[in-house]
């Protein structure tokens, strides 16, 4: 039997390589608060630590979810498992979770643009079946000029955030290829596909007509139509 006092790398490597994981795959763990297990484009799994004290049904559904080529129900089946085990009560969050982000004044009417836009590209690329998905601005994201947060119980999408740095820079016409970017990613989670830069992700944003990339470069020269907050 593996002992509890192994590092959380080496106990969870230890029983998922037992479980079927691929030995050569390197594993990390974390106490992220949103993405509970995910593998990084080097091909790393990340995994939060709570995972440890799980039992081997619990380890299974994750060798499954991260296994490629597995059927969509049977990934989106292993992703509601591994999902339902509590990893806050074993290795809860480092820190104080930050504060949410006051909204400005004159925030309302670009948030209602973005969420215009949205709906938008939704029926123009997505055949309008995503979600509705509350859309904001952030302050905070310096480099970063999207995200989308998972919900980290039910796996479904819960909001997207746009740089508000990036849309005062760079302009509409960039800002809807980041939203698109990150709607490709809600339509990976809504469809029960792993949530990454995968190749499920470079198919999609190939098929929309975005780069099929995790960074993308913002041709600040092109696009002059520059918003200020306010505006």
């Amino acid at each position: 039997m593996t002992s509890l006092t192994l590092p959380p790398d080496e106990l969870l490597a230890h029983r998922l390589t037992a479980l079927g994981l691929e030995p050569t795959r390197p594993i990390r763990t974390h106490v992220n608060r949103t993405v509970m297990v995910s593998v990084t484009e080097k091909g790393v799994l990340r995994v939060h630590r709570g995972y440890a004290h799980a039992s081997d049904r619990v380890l299974r559904a994750i060798v499954r979810f991260v296994t490629p080529r597995v059927p969509r129900d049977v990934r989106a089946a292993a992703r509601r498992e591994l999902l339902a085990f509590p990893v806050e009560l074993y290795a809860p969050p480092s820190g104080r979770r930050r504060a949410r982000e006051r909204v400005r004044p004159g925030d309302e009417p670009i948030v209602r643009r973005l969420e215009e836009l949205h709906a938008t590209l939704n029926r123009r690329h997505f055949g309008g079946e995503l979600n509705t998905i509350p859309l904001r601005l952030s302050a905070r994201m310096r480099r970063r000029l999207g995200d989308i947060t998972i919900n980290q119980r039910s796996g479904s999408p819960a909001e997207i955030c746009i740089s508000r740095r990036h849309l005062q820079r760079d302009g509409w016409n960039e800002v809807t290829l980041t939203l698109l970017h990150e709607m490709v990613h809600q339509w990976q989670a809504e469809r029960g596909h792993r949530v990454d830069h995968g190749r499920t992700f470079r198919h999609k944003a190939r098929d929309i007509g975005i780069p099929p990339t995790a960074d993308r470069h913002v041709d600040r020269q092109r696009d002059s139509e520059a918003v200020h907050h306010g505006e």
